[in-house]
This record gives structure tokens, sequence and C-alpha cells, in this order.
């Protein structure tokens, strides 16, 4: 049965009879096939199983999940199987607090082995990772010569005659101290050491093809005579090394599970094996009895032309890349070793007369065929008699490989699928119509039947071509063509589709001129766009010629808001559902839930669309990158989460991969020594895990020289300490953020980006956490209260001050007990510290992250940013934990940090101005919640907060309404002239699930709980009028009474509101007068607009209070 739908079965089976029962007692299912067997058993009858304590500290903790049944594997096990259904899955509970289950699946069970493949007792510690001693730097003669090698080689990547100069001054500065050792003489003994390490050693090797069919007489094309080479490495070999890298032996996953809600027993999605492929594939696998207890290794590939140079003439390189389905999301994600090169391919060039004839277009596919089959052969064997594989936790399994998805752009694909560009990849027929499933069964079958035109003009096949996969066991091209967000969804459906149709819908609609005034206008408000971390500016707008993916992912967060005013609704919607189509797909883990939101988002997006039909703008939708939506919900049940095989992975490894090396080449024949720059870097990469593994690279270098040495020469030894105030002052500048191990995202380009993002490879301990800079801004900022509440032009700061300090000493207390005059309070008259930053570290898993899932960002408040402006982030703050997402939290713009100490208790804070979200629901039209600023009467609303009730930054965005913004205003004005905001969703994946979670899990519940406990729940938001109001009744009757008029008041606020903001623009143009008419104008909006927030505020935090 093939799939005619998203609802339709995405597994396809041979027709066969009824032949395996359900053993279960009073069950009389039936079944064709023990994937239905297996399915059936999941959902009616599971078992579910806790992981196994380990009570010996020194056994390892294994990666394989524990079984509830010994399966009978001959002599090497006779253990008694007992009265459990072999064939039944184990349900086995994984995470935190049991809200999960997994089902393993039961035959290809990874069970560890010896050496020569016998399976070992259940318990059975690993033998040693390594037998070398703790002090073997082998082929280094210590840890300085290992770590000079990897910084100059790997880190900096320093010249050849730069490392012989550094290396002579080091040599002669070790002979001038008194040693008759020196490290490394030249570069080229530094090579050789490299060279000589046996870790990671995986040569490279190569073949040449060229064409061998009929050569005419007269007019033979270069490229027939021409030989081509082909240059590769086993993959065997790398797939190896990656399954025994204990690096990742932990998040490595080595059997296909299904896994489930334990509440609700939805099924959710997230890393390769979670997906039914994987699945289906061991069922095939498994029906060779040989192989029940192995591990299952799918090898995904990955290939895309990249350009090294363009000025210097034709550098154009073909990389294979490989990867395994075992590793987990965020360790492909962020490399880690295990993503490798593989080879490099041919790419048949020739002159402009032959290049577009059917015989060379012919030849240059089959040649990528060919060499694929060529380079994967030695993967074949082990597809379907187990290999003895050694694994990262130091057990040996037997292991079957596979060939898993393949990672490529849509030109890519159509070459890997054998089928004529503009047709679907995934459907035997064009894209306007649903059809059969493609498979490699049908299409032999066709090709068997059909002529040459009637497969191209009616299947869209190419009969003269062999796809690679029909040379191995169990492989179809046609389920294994991955889905491409970088390409399909980011680069194509978006940038070339929709922001393409905005243009020509302006161009037809308003002519030429005035479409150009538009989009420039459309460029400044980007431009004018507020800093957000980790968010790319565009200074100019969007108009220059090369796009990368960073560019087009950047302009997705903030395109919406600009266009907004100047098209129809339909296209905001359109521009709505499309984005929230993309961060769904992009989320780590998928429910059903969320496949059900896909779908409805992708039904939303093609309903709004027709409006770019319906104007002319375009003639029709049959686009294959768009058409690739609709397959998204498929593949995410055949793959799980689609972030774990976009080509952005295969794309950023080009540039360790490709890039780098070329640019250490001398450019003559570069391909030679990219391919040894490569090797020497997968050894210092190996040898760095192995020194690792064994505890040698504890501490610094430094740290570990001084500590062997003995006390007295130790003292002798410690490097000059620099000056406390120097250094205080020169971390004034740029003050330096907690430490935390760090590695900076390869996508993130701007300095200021860069300076603002980071992602962070430590395991998630907590949801989120804020702390202050390390370092104050001394003598340069106000060292009291009044001096800051001067600065900050807020009178009553000090007031502010005692309100914080009452809630914070008072948190428990009967309102009746707290002291309620301003001279009973607690005060506080001494030093405080300024901060410029605070940096909030907090779990992103959909985020580029670091392989926890940690993600730090940090909160800029500085009164001269890069010594230009005045800069002062926005942030969520936490009001009420009990309420999930954006009804739980407010916005915020923080103007200062400080901290000072009370009673021996430190108090790290923020000083904040309010916003108030308008309504209870997000915008209909952007789906992104609005806030305004709040006011207390005719001021500004302020406060003082704990830092630990920031959650992390927010990003404002301003409602720019029809009228054209003003060139002079700027993205540091915007926060100040603007009085209404979309609070933007999509600046990042934690920002839109923040906007768009509508329940609480128990785990997020307790964690804000706590966190609101610990704390001290801010009460600043609530007026001290409000205390000793206990009277229900008459409070819920002022409620209800002035309920009644809050929406004819609301309406009266946006359209003053639009009209404040319009004669704001008008007086940045027009100088101080408009100006001054501005402001009157909006003090008497700001009056209205206050006792509007005060019957709300009123409103809401007396039933907050009563609840």
């Amino acid at each position: 049965m093939s799939q005619t739908g998203s609802q339709g079965s995405y597994l396809r089976h041979q027709a066969s009879g009824l032949c395996i029962p359900c053993t279960k007692p009073g069950c009389n299912r039936w079944f064709k096939n023990r994937s239905g067997y297996t399915q059936h058993m999941n959902a009616k009858h599971p078992i579910f199983l806790h992981p196994h304590a380990v009570t010996q500290a020194s056994v390892p903790c294994s990666p394989s999940p524990a079984l509830s049944f010994d399966l009978d594997f001959g002599d090497a096990n006779d253990t008694d199987l007992g009265p459990e259904d072999p064939l039944q899955p184990t349900a086995q509970f994984v995470g935190p607090g049991d809200r999960l289950y997994r089902n393993y699946h039961p035959l290809l069970s990874a069970r560890p082995c010896d050496r020569e493949g016998n399976f070992l007792p259940r318990g059975t510690p690993p033998p040693p990772l390594s037998d070398k001693a703790s002090d073997d730097w082998t082929p280094y003669k210590s840890r300085v010569e290992f770590e000079l090698a990897d910084y100059l080689f790997t880190k900096n990547q320093t010249p050849m005659h730069s490392i012989d100069q550094l290396l002579n001054i080091w040599a002669a500065s070790l002979i001038e101290g008194g040693s008759k050792t020196t490290l490394f003489p030249d570069h080229r003994a530094l090579y050789k050491t490299i060279d000589d390490t046996p870790l990671g050693d995986i040569k490279w090797q190569s073949f040449s093809v060229k064409y061998t069919g009929e050569i005419p007489e007269q007019g033979v094309a270069p490229w027939m005579t021409d030989t081509y080479d082909v240059w590769f490495r086993d993959p065997r070999n790398v797939v190896n090394n990656m399954l025994s890298n204990p690096d990742y032996a932990m998040e490595i996953d080595l059997q296909p599970y299904r896994e489930y809600a334990t509440e609700n027993d939805e099924r959710q999605w997230q890393d390769f094996m979670s997906g039914d492929w994987a699945w289906s594939q061991a069922d095939k696998i498994s029906e060779d009895p040989d192989t029940h207890g192995s591990a299952f290794v799918p090898v995904i590939l990955g290939s895309d032309k990249t350009t090294v140079s363009v000025a210097t003439g034709q550098n154009d390189y073909y990389p294979l890349y490989a990867s395994i389905g075992n590793v987990q999301n965020t360790v492909r994600r962020a490399h880690r070793n295990a993503v490798a090169v593989v080879g490099f391919l041919a790419m048949p060039k020739t002159t402009k007369q032959h290049a577009e004839t059917p015989g060379f277009r012919s030849f240059r596919r089959q040649i990528f065929h060919s060499s694929l089959s060529f380079i994967l052969k030695n993967l074949k064997p082990g597809m379907t008699k187990p290999e003895i594989v050694r694994f990262g936790d130091g057990h040996y399994r037997r292991v079957i490989y596979g060939l898993g998805p393949y990672i490529a752009d849509y030109e890519e694909q159509v070459l890997l699928a054998c089928i004529v560009r503009n047709w679907c990849l995934s459907h035997s027929n064009d894209l306007d119509e649903i059809s059969l499933l493609r498979s490699r069964t049908h299409a032999d079958a066709l090709i068997e039947e059909c002529d040459f035109d009637t497969l191209w003009k009616e299947y869209g096949l190419i009969n003269m071509l062999v796809p690679f996969t029909n040379d191995f066991p169990r492989a179809d091209i046609h389920e294994l063509l991955a889905p491409d967000l970088l390409h399909q969804i980011i680069k194509g459906a978006y940038k070339d589709h929709l922001v393409t149709w905005v243009e020509k819908y302006l161009l037809r609609t308003h002519g030429k001129m005035q479409a150009n005034i538009i989009l420039d206008d459309i460029d400044r408000r980007i431009a004018a766009v507020p800093p957000f971390p980790g968010l790319r500016r565009f200074p100019q707008g969007r108009h220059f010629k090369q796009w990368t993916g960073d560019d087009s992912k950047a302009l997705m967060k903030v395109y919406l808001p600009a266009i907004e005013g100047h098209i129809p609704l339909d296209v905001v919607r359109a521009f709505r559902a499309f984005l929230e189509f993309c961060y769904l797909v992009r989320r780590n883990v998928i429910t059903e839930k969320s496949l059900g939101e896909i779908q409805d988002a992708l039904t939303r997006f093609h309903h709004y669309r027709e409006i770019f039909k319906t104007t002319g703008t375009v003639l029709t939708f049959s686009l294959p990158r768009q058409h690739a939506m609709s397959h998204y919900i498929y593949l995410i049940r055949l793959f799980g989460a689609p972030n774990g095989l976009c080509s952005s992975i295969t794309e950023s490894k080009h540039i360790k991969a490709v890039k780098e090396p070329w640019r250490r080449s001398s450019r003559y024949k570069a391909l030679g020594q990219m391919l040894l720059t490569n090797q020497r870097l997968d050894k210092l990469a190996a040898s760095r895990v192995d020194f690792r593994t064994r505890g040698m690279l504890s501490g610094t270098c430094l740290s570990s020289i001084l500590a062997a040495l003995e006390p007295s020469d130790r003292q002798c030894a410690q490097p000059a300490q620099t000056n406390v105030e120097e250094q205080t002052n020169a971390d004034q500048h740029d003050p330096e953020l907690p430490s935390m191990s760090r590695s900076a995202s390869a996508s993130i380009l701007d300095p200021d980006v860069s300076a603002d993002s980071e992602d962070i490879d430590v395991p998630m301990s907590v949801l989120a956490h804020v702390e202050l800079a390390r370092t104050s801004q001394g003598k340069k900022r106000p060292q009291s209260i009044p001096a800051l509440a001067n600065e900050l032009h807020i009178p009553d700061l000090a007031e502010l001050v005692q309100q914080f300090l009452t809630e914070q000493l008072y948190p428990n207390k009967d309102p009746t007990q707290i002291p309620t005059g301003i001279m009973d309070r607690p005060r506080y008259d001494g030093r405080i510290r300024v901060f410029h930053s605070a940096a909030s570290t907090f779990f992103a898993l959909s985020d580029l992250s670091g392989t926890g899932g940690m993600k730090r960002e940090h909160i800029r408040v500085s009164p001269r940013w890069r010594n230009e402006y005045a800069r002062k982030d926005c942030v969520f703050v936490i009001t009420d934990p009990n309420v999930p997402g954006m009804r739980g939290m407010d916005i915020a713009q923080v103007l200062t940090f400080f901290s000072f100490r009370l009673r021996g208790v430190r108090y790290p804070c923020a000083v904040v101005r309010w916003f108030n979200r308008i309504g209870d629901t997000p915008d209909e039209d952007t789906g992104m919640w609005m806030v305004s600023p709040s006011f207390n009467g005719n001021h500004a609303h302020y406060a003082v907060i704990h830092v630990e009730a920031i959650f992390r930054s927010a990003h404002l965005i301003p409602v720019y309404g029809t009228e054209l913004l003003p060139s002079l205003v700027k993205s540091h004005h915007v926060l100040d002239i603007f009085t209404l905001f979309y609070v933007n969703k999509y600046a990042d994946h934690h920002a839109f699930e923040i906007a768009c979670v509508k329940k609480l899990e128990k785990e997020t519940r307790d964690f804000l709980m706590n966190r609101a406990q610990a704390i001290r729940p801010q009460m600043t938001m609530l007026p001290t009028d409000y205390v000793g109001i206990y009277q229900v009744a008459d409070i819920m009757e002022a409620i209800e009474s002035t309920r009644v008029n809050m929406t004819d008041n609301f309406n009266m606020l946006f359209t003053l509101s639009n009209a404040n903001t319009k004669y704001a623009e008008q007086g940045v143009m027009l100088g101080m007068a408009a100006k001054e008419a501005a402001a009157e104008n909006m003090t008497q909006l700001q009056d209205l607009r206050a006792q509007i927030q005060s019957v709300q505020d009123k409103i809401e935090r007396t039933q907050r209070w009563l609840t």
C-alpha cells in the first residue's frame, strides 16, 4: 500500500497472509509481519522496566538500555528466556521523573560481547579503554609538546615559517634559562610527530575514472579522453572510529526505539534512532537469526559542492561526508568528530560547446553514482554479516551497517534519485498531484515496461542511470532523501519565493517608483530593529548580492514586522503560517501534537498564499522546494527531528574540512595538501580524546607542570600576577562574564553577535540562570543609590529599593505584619556596584547550542555601547510561575544592573522599566504578543527586581504602522520613540516556545516555583494601597464594574497610540517645534493610558493576589 496523504501508511510492506498471532492471553489479533506485531505489543501490552542501578563505582554506566528478557543466542547465552515473549519490545523509563518511556527493538539489542563475538553475561564490566600508562604521551615527549602542536596546527593554524620563528625564539629562551632540552626544532619535526600518531590514522586513497563508451572518429569531446581522480578513505574505518570515540559514548543510541509520554502515551520523535525507518530496517535485518543481539549502525551520507575562492580562478571542490545515525542530533550538529569527510568526488568539466550535450550530462551523473558505489564497497559485507567493533564505552559489540539518509539540496537529490528536475522526489507524479510513493521496485518495473519518453514525461524518471544504492542491501534511494531545512525551507521557500514575491507584488501594485520607496522603507525598518543576542544586523537593509544561509535565517526573524502595513493582511498571515511551520519542524523534540500543529500551519499557509496568485504576482505554486513542505510530517515519522539531518551540518563542515585547509595550502595542487591537513587534524583530535579519557588533560598545561614541582621550586616558578586594579580597569571596557566552558558558534560571524551569544558545552543542570558580570564599573558609574537615581532620572529610586528589600526580607509574612511606613521599611544607604551586563544561561535545545542543550546570552546595559550610543536590552521577567509562557511573564527594559550587601547577604539587582501586555492573546495576524510602556500617572513605571527574576533576553520590534520611517531613526532610538511593540517570537526558537507554550511541563513548573521561592517573589508590581484589602466581595465587585469599559478605553488607546507614533516620527524630521507638539500630545495620551492601566493593573494584580 502506497502513501496517498499525510494520514496514510508510511511503511510499505509486501502483501502476505495473517501468520503471526498475539501471544498475550485473551488477545486474538493476528498480523502479517513482525513489524505489525511489535507495534501492537508496543501499544497494547508494554512492559515497563526501570534502569538497573550500578552498585560498583568502578563499573562505567553503559549506554546500552537494559532488557527485561534474554534472547536465545545459542551457546553464547544459555539463560532461560522465562515467560516473556522475545518478540515483545521492552518499555523502559527515561529522563527525570519517569515522564517518558521507550520501547526498544527486542532483537537488535546491541548486547556486549568479547573480541570473538561471544555475548557476555549482563553486568560484565568492559575492558579498559587503554592499557597505556597515565604519563604516556607517545608520540609526544610531554603534555607541553602535545598542547603546543595542537595549538599551532589546530587552533591557531600557524604558517610553517611562523612556526619556525616561534620555535627558534622559544629554544633560545629555554637555553638561556639553563635547559638542556628544547621542544620541536622546526615545523618539519612538529609535523612528523603528528604524522607518527597512530590514533585516527585513516589513509587517503584514490582511483581514476574515465569515459569507456564509444568514441567518434572525428570531433571528439575533451571529456571523453580525460581522466578524473577521486580521493577517499575507507568509510568503514571512519565509522568504526566514530563508534569507538569515548567523547560521546553517553550520547549515542545503540537500538532503534519509540518514545512515548507516560501521562498520555503520546509518541514523540527526537534523535534519528527514534524514527520508524530505523525500526523497519531492524525488522528486516532481524529476519536473519545470526543478527540477533547486534547493533544497527546507519551510515548517513552528505555531499555538497563548495567554492573556496572566486578571485583566483576555478576552485570548486565536491566533498563527501559521513556520519552515523546512532549519535544524537546535538552531537551531529556540534560535529565533535561525529561528521567526517570521507571523499572528494570528481567534477568533470568540458568546453562550453559540449557542456550541455546529453552525453556529457549522462556521463557526469554516472560518474557520481559509480564513485559513491566504489567508495562505500567496504561497508557492504558488514550489511549482512555482523562485524565486531569496539564502542566508546569500552565494550565490543556485533554491528550491522546500513545506508541511511542522504543529506543534499534539491539539485543533488534529483541527481541521487535519477529523476527529472521539477518533479516530486517522493511521488511518481508532478508537483500538482499526489500519487504512489516512489520506490526502487516501482522504478525498476516502470523502466522494464516503458520507453524513454514515457518515463521522462509521465513519471519523471531517467532510465539511463542506476542509483548507487542498488548495489547495497536494503537500500532504496527514494526512501533515503532527508528533509533539508536550509535549502528547501529557509533559502528556497522563504528567501527565493516569499521575499521575492513581496517585491513583485509591490511592483505590480504600486509601480516601480512607489515600490522602490516602500522597499527602501522596509530596509530602514529592518535596519532600525533593536539589537538582540545572536541576531545578525542589517545596517543597510537586505539588498546585497551574496546571500548565505545565516543571512536568510536572520532575515526570517525580523522581516514580518517590517513589511506589515505595506502589504495585505493575507500576505502577513501567509508569512506567519510559514514561519510557524519553520519553527515547529525545527524543534528538537516533535510530538504527535506538534505534528498536528505543523499540519495546521501548512494548511493555513496554503490558504493564505493564494493572494499571490489572485493578484497576479505568481502563476503557479508548483515549486519543488515549497512542495517539499507537504512531506515533512512523513519524513519526521521516518527519521526523527529534521534538525539532525539538515544540510547546514555539511555546509558548516566545509569550513574545517575544505575552506580552512585550502587557505593553509600553497594553492598549487592544493587538494593533496588539504587531504594531509585533514588527516593531521583527525590525528590531533583523536589524541586529545585519548589523553582526556586517560585523565591527562586536567587543569591547564602550566598548572600540571607546577603541580609536579617541589614546593620550593613551585613558588619560584609562579607566573607574575596581573595588578588587580589594572585588570579591573581593563575589564571595564568589555567586562568578562561568568566563566564557563564555551565554544563560539560557527554560524555567528558578526563581532557584536558573537559577543552576545555563546553555546555552552556543559550538561543541563537548570532551565535558566542569570548572573551579573564578574567585574563592575567602579568609579566610572555611580556608587550610591542617590547618585544612580540622578543618573537614571528616577527620583523615587530609593523608595523602589526599599520596596525591593521589604519583599526580600518579608517574603512569607502576613501583609499586616509588613512595615508600611517609609521610615519603618528597611533602607540601604551604602555603596553599590554598577554592572554593564549579565549572563543568562538557559536550556534551548532547538537552538544552536552546546551538546548539553545549554545556551548563554549576554544582556547588555551600557550608556555608551561600543563608544557610540546607549544600549538597554529588554528581558522576560517571571511574574507568575504557575502560568505558562507569556501569560506568566512580563516584559521589561533593563536600565542598569547593580548589587549591594546588606546584613551579610549580596543582592544582585536590576532597575527596570515595565511594559504592559496588550490583551490576553497574541495578535491574530502576526502571531506575536504586543506590549506598550507602562506608566504610573504621568511617569514611567519603574521597579527594582532581583536578577534571578529575569528569565532571558526579550526582543521588541516596533509596530511600524503604515507611515514611512524617517531615515534619522536608528536602532537605538526605537525603544524611546514608539509606544507599541511586538514581542518577537521569531528571534530564536526558545523565544518561539515561550510565546507558544500553553501548558507547563511538570519539570518546568517545578523549576519556576523553586526559583520564585529562592528569590522571594517580587511584589513590586503590586501597589502599596492593595495591602490590607481582604474584602473579596468588594474587590470582585470593583473588578466587574470596571471591566465593562475596558474595551472602549483600549480602542481609544490604540487610536491615540498610532497618532502619537506618527507625531513622534514627524518630530524627528521637522525639528524641535514639531517635537514639542508631539510631546504635548504624548502627555495627554499618557494621562489616558495611565488611567486605563491603573484599572487594568488593579484587576490583574488583585486577581493574582487573591489566588
